[in-house]
């Protein structure tokens, strides 16, 4: 069997290095110079990595544990020892712990509101979920206009889906925003650091995942192609690209949605990857690096939660091995688009200003750095796609279905974690078990 993989992501190299220990020739086919996919390094100080994309994990993502383990790589603890800033409309504040100086028995009704949604749904069929229909045909922020009354559970919801999902309200459904949350494990876990979703980082970057599976498979890995067209005929599928044509017994696209449904396909595929109302993922992620993080002598841990952007929160990112401090900055929703449209002294402008009200002891950064996945041509948006009203009945159904000799990869198409690496991985695997069945 010969598999072309498109993609060099997390899904698709996963997919591909499980496709070639079993001795099924691949080629990885990767659109940017470079493999990774929504995971990014940047380098810091010497030798010294944060995340631009992808970034934590937790104790219940036990393939990426694996992976990480097989690899050689460690995992560090995400430092939140100290205080946190919080900037909610009426000045800055400062507070122990993470919960907002918000109303606690409003913001403990939203939630509370939340885990009812997230129970009633089906983890492994959204679709089928009772009620699905009109969860799936209301937005989020519709269902806060009816549902939520207290002005502090108005202001705090879009800010906790933003940093939970990359997403403005009105962007999804309500069956969409009670699956991710119910998929990553549940408001609780997905919300936490320790012992929750966010535990952990891999030590030295998320992207060195990628760069070792790519740098296993050798010259099976071709960057610099992006795939503008495949077509199935009765011999197999030919996977077109500028730099020449590609013959497979199987397909393995791994890509978002919205980039899947770009593709020109002959025949036609029977069923979209996305719908009109699908999104991007709504997120800008601002690195901020100064000589050491200066906020831990003042006994603030670099979390902050803001009411007004740029930077909705932020989140002590400094390496574990020390030479930096770097102060990384979330800005998602709606603010996401606003953002990516500044110049990039705009930017850096308006980043640095509110970094430093929110912690007033900073000096200026001695570097800054925008990762802007809203325009990035190759993923169009993170964490993961936004499915939009009437996306999860539609498209739901044939989310992993194979059509033709096409199979589907990425983390939109699984149903255990949902836009973390954790989905990204499974899905891999889960195209491997497919193919495999198939030989």
């Amino acid at each position: 069997m010969n598999v072309v993989v498109v993609g060099a992501g997390l899904a698709g190299l996963t997919a591909a290095a499980g496709l070639a220990e079993r001795g099924i020739e691949v080629t990885v086919l990767e659109a940017r110079d470079q493999v990774g996919g929504r995971t990014r390094g940047l380098e810091v100080a010497p030798e010294r990595w944060v995340d631009a994309g992808a970034a934590y994990l937790g104790d219940r993502h036990v393939e990426l544990h694996a992976l990480i383990a097989r690899l050689g790589l460690k995992t560090a603890p995400t430092t939140m020892t100290g205080a946190s800033r919080f900037d909610l409309g009426e000045g800055q504040d400062t507070a122990a712990g993470r919960f907002p100086p918000l109303n606690a028995v409003a913001l403990g009704d939203l939630f509370d509101q939340l885990a009812d949604l997230t129970a009633a749904v089906r983890p492994d069929a959204p679709w089928l979920s009772p009620d699905a229909e009109r969860l799936d045909s209301t937005t989020a922020a519709e269902w806060a206009e009816q549902q939520l009354t207290h002005p502090d559970a108005r202001l705090f919801f879009p800010l906790f889906l933003g940093e939970m999902m990359a997403a403005d309200p009105a962007d999804i459904s309500v069956l969409h925003m009670a699956f991710y949350l119910r998929s990553g494990g549940g408001l609780r876990y997905l919300n936490a650091f320790e012992g929750g979703a966010q535990q952990d980082r891999v030590a030295g970057g998320a992207h060195q995942l990628c760069e070792q599976l790519a740098a296993g498979l050798g010259e099976r890995v071709r960057t610099g192609e992006p795939v503008h067209a495949i077509h199935q005929d009765a011999d197999g599928a030919t996977v077109l690209t500028a730099a020449g044509e590609y013959r497979a017994d199987a397909v393995v696209i791994a890509l978002p949605p919205l980039l899947a449904d770009a593709l020109e396909y002959q025949p036609a595929l029977g069923s979209p990857r996305a719908g009109e109302r699908t999104a991007r993922g709504c997120a800008v992620k601002v690195n901020l690096v100064y000589p050491q993080p200066y906020w831990r002598d003042h006994g603030l841990s670099g979390w902050s939660v803001s009411a007004q952007g740029p930077l909705l929160s932020t989140v002590d990112d400094s390496p574990a091995e020390g030479g930096a401090g770097v102060l990384t900055g979330f800005v998602t929703g709606s603010e996401a688009h606003r953002f990516a449209a500044l110049s990039p002294e705009e930017q850096r402008e308006a980043a640095v200003e509110q970094a430093g009200r929110l912690f007033p002891q900073l000096p200026p950064p001695i570097a800054f750095h925008v990762t802007d996945w809203v325009n990035e041509p190759y993923s169009r948006g993170c964490y993961a796609a936004l499915f939009g009203p009437g996306d999860w009945v539609r498209c739901g159904p044939e989310l992993t279905a194979p059509q033709g000799r096409l199979h589907w990869a990425g983390t939109e198409t699984s149903t255990e974690f949902f836009g973390l690496m954790e989905g990204a991985i499974r899905s891999g695997q889960r195209v491997v078990t497919e193919l495999l069945a198939d030989r």
